[in-house]
């Protein structure tokens, strides 16, 4: 066994973290995690962390879970990898019918990628080609909005709205349509009704319209996180927008991509997002909860008609030319599997209603500390946003790292989170327990206090 100093010095030595800034890290004594169990990750010192955040949104059932871990490892004795470029395997089969059955009618066809980034650029580049074979290769823009993330990679942040991760790399993104957010868009939406703004919606949706009708037959796509936008701050979609917006696609004959790689599994209390309002969109990307967070897999579903647009002869050369070295991976399509088993069988959904409706219950209470300035939620998955004046929006200077100095006191009293600059993030895994909720409601708003008072 490698002792803890060692493991330190390589780390600080070799490794570079993301969304990091590596000259804050070398100064500090990181959290390394050995192992976890259930809702808890345990370092290799053996203290025990709440995991507030499911490890980067992503773990549904709580880690180690038995029957996941005898899926992996009986997948693991057949094989591990086989490529899916010209062969199949079972999984990936099976868990291709699995998601067709479980997400919105039309939805029949599965493409595997990697992550959530990757399920993203997949569906651009679909809904880009599709175009060029309908013989409407003008089509080449994206509506998107202000705030949205929807991955790292060059097609992904060329429909993002977060500048501090985008503007860096601004020369080498496409053209896009940015729909803007009206001013208030933060201030509205709390906990306590502003999703049902109507002035949001209304704002949203003109824009749109607008973009529609200024580019009409030169709009590929139009492509939103549903109802909750994630690292853009924990920003909840007024009620009925989601709806309307596909209407809006429907009507100016344009695609709706939806990008449910956080919002998927649950997270939102429904197994999908969309399906709060009646939604089916043209593609679906889903990553995070896919394989319970256990391994990288990520799939874009999207329609028969699309589908179809790219059979020919193979001279016609109509293929999808894109893939990836580990796509359909058997490993991680088991697990995926028995996550939606394990769904079906706990009849999780329902039993989530109540943990969804105590969680709303406990942030309620944030509102009593001085300095929160604004609660979000959708589901299982919150947003605390702190202020140095709330009375005034006046927020705090990003210099000060309230966000990170907040996460930091979690750790001391036992929950691992990560803030989205000065919002604290809250997403357990979905089959939290409500006293382990109050644990972990208990440490989040004891360190807003304590770090907030200073």
């Amino acid at each position: 066994m490698i002792d803890k100093e060692t493991l330190v010095a390589w780390d600080k030595r070799y490794l570079w973290h993301p969304f990091t800034q590596m000259q804050d890290w070398l100064t500090e004594d990181p959290v390394i995690i050995e192992r976890g169990e259930g809702c808890y990750l345990i370092d290799i010192d053996g203290n025990r962390y709440i995991d507030g955040i499911a490890s980067m949104w992503t773990n549904v059932h709580g880690h180690n879970h038995p029957e996941l871990n005898t899926v992996l490892k009986a997948q693991l004795d057949k094989i591990a990898h086989t490529t899916l470029l010209g062969y199949s395997n079972i999984p990936a089969i099976q868990l291709a019918q699995k998601l067709v059955e479980i997400t919105p009618t039309g939805l029949n066809k599965v493409f595997y990628s990697d992550n959530g980034s990757t399920a993203v650029e997949v569906a651009l580049k679909m809904a880009y080609q599709y175009w060029q074979h309908r013989g409407e290769p003008q089509r080449k823009l994206f509506i998107h909005f202000d705030n949205a993330y929807h991955g790292d990679t060059i097609g992904a942040m060329s429909v993002g709205g977060i500048d501090s991760f985008h503007t860096t790399f601004d020369s080498l993104l496409f053209k896009g349509i940015r729909v803007s957010a009206p001013e208030a868009y933060r201030s509205s939406h709390t906990i306590n009704a502003a999703s049902n703004d109507s002035k949001v919606k209304t704002h949203w949706l003109n824009a749109v319209e607008r973009a529609l009708s200024e580019h009409k037959g030169q709009i590929a796509g139009i492509v939103l996180e549903p109802l909750i936008q994630g690292a853009g701050g924990m920003l909840i979609s007024p009620k009925g927008f989601l709806k309307e917006l596909a209407a809006l696609a429907r009507r100016w004959e344009t695609l709706l991509i939806v990008d449910e790689v956080m919002t998927g599994f649950g997270r939102t209390g429904k197994m999908w997002a969309c399906e709060h309002e009646g939604v089916t969109p043209d593609l679906l990307c889903t990553a995070k909860g896919l394989a319970a967070g256990y391994l990288p897999l990520a799939a874009t579903l999207t329609t028969d008609e699309i589908y179809n647009a790219f059979l020919g002869e193979y001279r016609d050369l109509k293929t999808f030319f894109h893939g990836h070295t580990f796509t359909g991976n058997p490993l991680a399509c088991a697990v995926a599997l028995e996550n939606i088993s394990i769904f079906e069988r706990e009849n999780l959904l329902s039993k989530l209603q109540p943990i969804i409706e105590h969680f709303r219950n406990r942030l309620q209470e944030f509102y009593e500390l001085q300095h929160v300035g604004d609660v979000r939620v959708c589901g299982l998955a919150a947003g605390v946003e702190l202020m140095k004046d709330p009375d005034t929006g006046t927020p705090y200077p990003f210099e000060e790292k309230i966000g990170l100095q907040v996460c930091k006191e979690a750790l001391t009293r036992g929950a691992i989170l990560r803030p989205l600059v000065n919002t604290i993030v809250l997403m357990p895994p979905l089959q939290i327990s409500i006293s382990e909720l109050d644990a972990l409601m208990d440490i989040v708003y004891t360190s807003i206090e304590t770090v907030t008072k200073k």
